[in-house]
């Protein structure tokens, strides 16, 4: 199956690498899909948007974020 290689992280803008920097610190590593997102800043930038958004909607207890993360992620066949 063809894959789609991540983005160079020497090579982002730096709000992005910003971004990288704190899921590392949050969750140890970058997040799978986000380095691919990066490939297109537009994308990132919506993806990342959209998770702000509804954290600041208050539609998701903010409790329950990390829940919903990782059921979306087995959804998906993601390990997480």
């Amino acid at each position: 199956m063809p894959r789609v290689n991540a983005v160079d992280r020497t090579q982002v803008d730096p709000s992005m690498e910003r971004a990288f920097q704190g899921q590392q610190k949050k969750w140890g590593s970058v997040l799978g899909p986000y380095p691919v997102y990066a490939r297109r800043p537009t994308i990132f930038k919506a993806v990342q948007g959209m998770w702000v958004a509804l954290a600041q909607s208050g539609l998701i207890d903010r409790r329950l974020v990390a829940l919903v993360n990782r059921r979306v992620a087995a959804l998906n066949g993601c390990v997480f």
